[in-house]
């Protein structure tokens, strides 16, 4: 595992668990990361891991927009 060391003026309020939730969000987003890989960095259960994302402006659902208009219109085309 790799070791990152940070120096922070002392004015930013920012302690070290919320520093690695930051980086451990921002790697997940990017696909750097699995959620379990994540979780585990920061010390968390999966499930509280996936919760804490949202704080950090993460999505669990990786998905487009376009993405998601294409998928409702092909599923405008079929009838349950």
């Amino acid at each position: 595992m790799k070791t990152l060391k940070i120096k922070l003026p002392n004015t930013v309020e920012f302690d070290d668990k919320e520093a690695l939730m930051a980086i451990a969000a921002r790697l997940v987003q990017k696909g750097k990361l699995s959620l379990g890989q994540g979780a585990e960095l920061v010390g968390l259960t999966k499930a509280a891991f996936m919760e804490s994302l949202g704080d950090f402006g993460v999505s669990l659902f990786n998905y487009s927009e376009s993405d998601l208009e294409s998928d409702v219109e092909n599923a405008k085309k079929y009838h349950f």
